[in-house]
């Protein structure tokens, strides 16, 4: 009884940590979730509120907000694309490293983009946004390059594949055109058999082979010998005269 007490004590404890681990799981993926549509909701309004600077104020305020609205544009576009092509293409971890080191100095120009929003010397602001702009439209080219990259390998990939599936249906659709050379052809007549040595030769098509030149005559048939008389037989001088039947 003590061991079975031992087995379900057991069996208690491992039902109990797994459900603590499902458990853990669960939440850990809800509160990821939750942190991803959060990031998600928090990136979509600063996307709109930099909109509305850009389209509402006029002059270097105005002007930072579309830099910064431009260089995330960008930068969320081609980790997008990456983050997508190399689910299917494993060569890609080189431009996802190549992107990554871009990334940093995206990060660093839109962290300085974001302080001099509310830069009151609007001078100074003026004077500096020759390099601003310089640095996104640098950082802002890379990365449409590694973009319209990927999608161009990734357009080739899927043209090639497309024009191998069509050789192989236009082989395909031409071969099932060809119905009549696959037809089956109905057999020939067979050639009749020889007949066997002892067998009649009532059903024979082909003439009778003539008769050996033996000097030897075929035998008559009977039935001709009893209709024609039987020639007479010559008499020799040394045989004796057959003796008369006597009719007592």
């Amino acid at each position: 009884m003590e061991a079975v007490f031992a087995v379900i004590a057991l069996l208690f404890v491992l039902f109990v940590a797994l459900g603590v681990y499902a458990t853990v799981k669960v939440v850990g993926a809800a509160k990821r979730s939750a942190d991803r549509r959060l990031t998600q909701a928090r990136r979509t309004v600063e996307d709109h509120t930099l909109r509305a600077k850009a389209f509402a104020q006029s002059g270097p305020a105005g002007e930072i907000a579309q830099l910064r609205l431009t260089l995330r544009t960008s930068m969320r576009a081609t980790q997008d694309a990456l983050e997508a092509a190399a689910t299917e293409d494993a060569s890609l971890k080189e431009s996802l490293d190549l992107f990554r080191r871009l990334s940093t100095h995206g990060h660093d120009l839109d962290g300085e983009l974001r302080r001099l929003e509310s830069e009151p010397d609007r001078t100074t602001l003026a004077a500096r946004l020759p390099e601003l702009r310089e640095r996104t439209e640098r950082i802002t080219g890379s990365a449409d390059s590694l973009r319209w990259a990927v999608r161009d390998r990734t357009r080739r990939f899927a043209d090639d594949d497309l024009d191998s599936l069509s050789g192989q249906i236009d082989m395909e659709a031409g071969a099932l055109r060809h119905w009549t050379a696959t037809e089956a052809q109905p057999a020939p007549p067979p050639w009749p058999e020889a007949p066997a040595a002892d067998a009649p030769s009532a059903g024979q098509t082909w003439p009778e082979s003539p008769a050996p030149a033996s000097g030897r005559k075929p035998e008559q048939d009977p039935e001709r010998a009893a209709l024609d008389p039987p020639a007479p037989r010559q008499a020799y001088p040394w045989e004796k005269k057959p003796r008369p039947e006597s009719t007592t």
